[in-house]
C-alpha cells in the first residue's frame, strides 16, 4: 500500500465560524441546498454526526459518481477542524482503500477564513495515483467551498 498526500488551501471572505457552521455542522443539509446538481443529498447511515458517524453521500445527476461513504473522523468545533474519510464508494476507483481529509479553518487577516486541507489517498497494493484525478477532485471541491461562501455572501443573515 502506498500513500499520497496532497495539501491545498482555500480562500473565503466568510469567518471561519459561520463557514464552519454552514459547511461542516449543518453540511448534510447546507451543500445539498447550494449545489443540487453536485450533491444530491447526504443522510447518516449510522452515529450522531460526531466522531464514528457514517454518512452516505449520493451525487446529483451530471456527476461522474453514483455515491461515496464518508465516516467522521474527528469535530473539533472550538478550532473549527473537521476530519473524515472516505470509506466506500466510486471515488475509490477500485484502486483506493480509503481517502482521508483533514480540514481546519483559520482566520484571515481581513476577518475571512482560509481553508487549510490535507488529503491522503491510500492505494491498494501498488498502484500509482493519477495527479491529474486528484487535481481534478480538488478543483471540484474548492468549487463547492467557493458556492457555498457565494450563498452566505448572498444570504447574509443565514448561519
Amino acid at each position: 500500500m502506498g500513500v499520497f498526500t496532497y495539501e491545498s488551501e482555500v480562500i473565503t471572505s466568510i469567518p471561519p465560524a459561520k463557514m464552519f457552521k454552514a459547511f461542516f455542522l449543518d453540511g448534510d443539509k447546507f451543500i445539498p441546498k447550494v449545489v443540487p446538481q453536485a450533491i444530491k443529498s447526504v443522510e447518516i447511515i449510522e452515529g450522531s454526526g460526531g466522531p464514528g458517524t457514517i454518512k452516505k453521500v449520493t451525487f446529483g445527476e451530471g456527476s461522474q459518481l453514483n455515491y461515496v461513504k464518508h465516516k467522521v473522523e474527528a469535530l473539533d468545533e472550538e478550532n473549527f477542524v473537521y476530519s473524515y474519510s472516505v470509506i466506500e464508494g466510486d471515488a475509490l476507483m477500485n484502486r483506493l482503500e480509503k481517502i482521508t481529509y483533514d480540514v481546519k479553518l483559520e482566520a484571515s487577516p481581513d476577518g475571512g477564513s482560509i481553508c487549510k486541507s490535507t488529503s491522503k489517498y491510500y492505494t491498494l497494493g501498488d498502484i500509482e495515483i493519477n495527479e491529474e484525478e486528484i487535481k481534478a477532485g480538488k478543483e471540484k471541491a474548492s468549487g463547492l467551498f467557493k458556492a457555498a461562501e457565494a450563498y452566505l455572501l448572498a444570504n447574509p443573515d443565514a448561519y
